[in-house]
């Protein structure tokens, strides 16, 4: 790990804020993915929010050898909007650009989103195309999100998730401007702030790939599946009043697997299926195995291990 200069007398271009809670497992590599970036201009500030693993042992290591980045350990669990508020505060970057402790930053992600801000003043966050990976780091699919304003808003008042929140970097004053994330909510914080956000500037999506975004059991979205989606339904609602429109959600489905079986075995087919497409033979054939052992008697699980078996890879385009 390099040691980078700082310059004491004006403020980094980007401030990083990366909330952690019992985060171990991916912690170092999520950092180290900050610290590989190519644009070397900003500040990590990174918010341990009590865990009881070793995160903050890791994080006091990291911090001891690299100035930019600053540790705050909350003095009791403030939850994961309390703690980016709080890591936000401290920030002295032109731009905010969010991380989470389990997903790996592409190396130019903050030089292109950065040129971009430059370059689009009207622009108040940016965010982009994303890989999904599972808990191994395995390629599951590439998804490309809408790149205009009118498209991710209109995506955004229905309920679906229109940027990436790990994706995104935001103008500092403007984040202030509207508070902040709101402490209230314990899910859809994110689509909340693009709908506020949405409502004093412009959004947009680079077209490139800027990061790998982890899908496992232990993450926010999947253990408050439900709860996510009422308080989607919730921030949309307050959407449609504060802009007296009249919406329609439609993100009344869960996009991540939930405790029940059946649920379970969706998703495994879906995740295969994911891999299949994408070219990833041997994670094709973890998930067929997976589908099989949750419905044995099913037989789409066993289609996808056939396929996975001996079908031909498709082609595959990066978004």
């Amino acid at each position: 790990m390099s040691n980078v200069p700082i310059d004491c007398d004006r403020p980094p271009r980007v401030s990083v804020i990366l909330p952690v809670y019992n985060s171990e497992r991916y912690l170092a590599e999520a950092i180290e993915s900050i610290l590989s970036q190519t644009f070397e201009d900003f500040e990590l500030w990174i918010g341990d929010d009590c865990s009881s693993d070793r995160s903050l042992a890791i994080l006091q290591t990291y911090a001891a050898q690299d100035a930019r980045i600053h540790v705050l350990a909350n003095p009791t669990n403030l939850g994961v909007s309390a703690t980016r508020n709080r890591l936000q505060a401290q920030a002295q970057g032109e731009f905010i650009a969010v991380m989470d402790a389990d997903d790996i930053a592409l190396p130019d992600r903050f030089s292109q989103q950065v040129s971009f801000l430059h370059d689009h003043p009207e622009v108040v966050c940016v965010g982009g195309n994303h890989a999904l990976i599972d808990a191994e780091g395995r390629l599951l699919t590439y998804l490309a999100l809408p790149p205009d304003n009118e498209a991710i808003q209109q995506s955004a008042l229905a309920g679906h998730g229109s940027i990436c929140h790990p994706c995104a970097m935001m103008r500092r004053s403007t984040l202030q401007e509207i508070g902040g994330y709101d402490e209230s909510l314990k899910s859809a914080l994110d689509l909340d702030l693009w709908l506020r956000l949405g409502e004093v500037g412009h959004l947009a999506n680079l077209q490139t790939v800027v990061l790998h975004y982890r899908l496992h059991a232990h993450s926010i979205s999947e253990t408050r599946s439900t709860e996510q989606r009422h308080n989607a339904r919730r921030v949309c609602e307050r959407a449609w009043q504060r802009r007296g429109i009249e919406g329609k959600f439609e993100a009344g489905y869960a996009w991540r697997p939930t405790a029940d079986p059946e649920s379970q075995h969706h998703f495994m087919l879906k995740y295969g299926w994911w891999a299949f497409n994408s070219r990833q033979r041997q994670t094709a054939l973890v998930y067929g195995w997976r589908a099989i052992k949750l419905r044995p008697f099913q037989t789409d699980g066993w289609i996808l291990l056939g396929c996975a078996i001996a079908k031909p890879m498709p082609s595959l385009e990066e978004p």
